[in-house]
């Protein structure tokens, strides 16, 4: 399910993907390598073997990079911030230090302005889950030019 929500995204114009954890074994990432994107992957709280998660990366030829806790890097001119725990995304996005803050583990997706200390307001988002773990699976769509969000379902 996530090489099909990866390879939705990249059909949709998806420049880079970003995984909030829960990555329980490396080899549901080794399809991803084939669909060409770059992909940032923070674990989460069912990590599974990440000996196995470095190696693969590490043989990825810079397309699979683990961040291990936290993501914080510049995509299309924005400030990014991914974790995986929703009230670790939620106190980091009221920094106003960053104009998107990821998170995921609830499984719920969710696309929310968060009010932040600057007087501003930061973008939280919850891509759901892949998997549909006690929801629907979701993916999220994001136009970071145009700050645009869509949550996606995998059929």
């Amino acid at each position: 399910m996530l090489a099909a929500a990866v390879a939705a995204a990249k059909e949709a114009g998806a420049e880079a993907v970003i995984h909030c954890g829960d990555v329980i074994g490396a080899m549901t990432l080794r399809p991803l390598i084939e669909l060409g994107l770059p992909i940032h992957v923070v674990h989460g709280n069912n990590l599974g073997d990440p000996v196995a998660l470095w190696n693969l990366c590490s043989s990825s030829g810079g397309l699979l990079t683990y961040h291990g806790q936290d993501i914080d890097l510049r995509l299309a001119g924005r400030r990014l911030l991914a974790t995986h725990y929703p009230h670790y995304g939620r106190g980091l996005a009221c920094t106003g230090d960053y104009d998107i803050v990821c998170c995921g583990h609830s499984h719920m997706a969710s696309v929310v302005q968060q009010p932040n200390l600057s007087g501003g307001l930061t973008w939280l988002l919850n891509p759901g889950s892949v998997g549909g773990l006690g929801a629907p699976a979701t993916w999220l769509l994001a136009d970071l030019a145009e700050l645009d969000f869509e949550i996606r379902r995998i059929n």
